[in-house]
């Protein structure tokens, strides 16, 4: 149980137990059904073994917000949003053909040994890749559904969830649409909007508070903090994934260049690029960069541009947006600290 003063390394280690549990338990049926699958089941465990537990701490802090109190049910509810994120991140390095996640093979590459030699390796592995991540999102629903709230309080949250899963695919679709397009902040921004802002911070904190009873004007508040802090965590991210060091982010550097994909930092760079530099811009983007001598020449542009500095005003902007919303809401005074606590978290961190 947690004090009334929250503890946020306790509850991860609440939300680690609870995924450590049920994913194990769902590893053995696997494993039980054949050996072969071993494999799967066991980068099914893995993927679900690291993280802040941030998507988590929101649908939580949604529920308590209420006036709700403390309950290992909830616990176990809120755990489930973490499964979403396993099953997106799995279907996401796969569609980026990503290396690296957490500083380790990602599932599409370690699940390559556990294939048959031949020319069609990789994608047998890619398929087997796809198939963890559609078991991850069907087990967090699994999760929610068996997590010991009341039957009423669950289905007073269902119709969010479809919510939740249409939005997501909608922002994973939309990127990839975009990809390799003419770079364009507003693009991208919806982009940021749909495929990770709304699931990380506004929809569990939506799903907690409707489990809790929330009105509708406490949910409008929700919004209102979450979707501008939602969309600050990832223009965040963006900029990790291209100025971070891979050692403390856990993912290649070069991705977004490589992949070129639409993230804001580009489009903002080739909105202030004149005709050389923008021709330049082409000749970097989409290509490998095998000894790191473009991503160098990126970051350099990018820097003389002020792209970095435009993206970093976007996240105060909306990091002072969350916050106005959230000091405007009449809520608990542990739940107010802990929101407050998790916007710092979600938009200053370094990895």
């Amino acid at each position: 149980m947690v004090s009334e003063w929250w503890d946020a390394t306790a509850f991860k280690a609440r939300v680690d137990e609870v995924l450590r549990e049920f994913v194990s338990a769902e590893a053995d049926q696997l494993t039980a059904i054949d050996p072969a699958l071993g494999s799967v089941a066991g980068q099914l465990e893995s993927v679900v073994a690291e993280g802040k537990r941030l998507r988590a701490a929101f649908c939580y802090w949604g529920w308590r917000a209420v006036g709700q109190p403390d309950s290992d049910a909830m616990v176990r509810a809120a755990a489930s949003m973490e499964l979403v994120h396993a099953a997106a991140v799995v279907h996401d390095d796969l569609i980026d053909d990503s290396p690296l996640r957490h500083g380790r093979p990602t599932v599409h590459l370690a699940l390559r040994s556990a294939v048959c030699g031949g020319g069609r390796v990789g994608h047998a592995a890619r398929s087997l890749a796809m198939l963890v991540g559609d078991l991850l999102m069907s087990l967090a629903g699994q999760l929610f559904a068996t997590s010991g709230l009341p039957a009423a309080y669950l289905s007073r949250a269902r119709p969010l969830w479809g919510a939740l899963a249409r939005e997501l695919i909608a922002g994973e679709c939309l990127e990839i649409l975009h990809t390799a397009g003419a770079p364009d902040t507003t693009a991208s921004l919806k982009v940021v909007r749909y495929k990770t802002a709304k699931y990380t911070v506004e929809q569990p904190l939506l799903i907690g508070g409707v489990l809790a009873g929330a009105g509708e004007s406490l949910r409008a508040g929700y919004s209102a903090y979450g979707l501008p802090l939602g969309e600050a965590f990832q223009l965040r991210d963006d900029l990790l994934g291209l100025f971070g060091d891979p050692h403390v982010t856990g993912k290649e550097s070069s991705d977004d260049l490589r992949g070129h994909r639409p993230t804001a930092l580009l489009a903002e760079t080739w909105n202030r690029a004149d005709g050389a530099e923008r021709k330049r811009l082409r000749a970097i983007v989409g290509r490998p960069d095998p000894d790191g001598r473009l991503l160098r020449e990126a970051r350099e542009l990018m820097r003389r541009l002020k792209a970095p500095d435009r993206v970093e005003t976007m996240i105060s902007q909306r990091i002072d947006e969350a916050l106005s919303a959230l000091d405007d809401l009449p809520l608990p005074k542990p739940a107010a600290t802990a929101l407050h606590a998790l916007a710092h978290s979600a938009a200053h961190r370094q990895y």
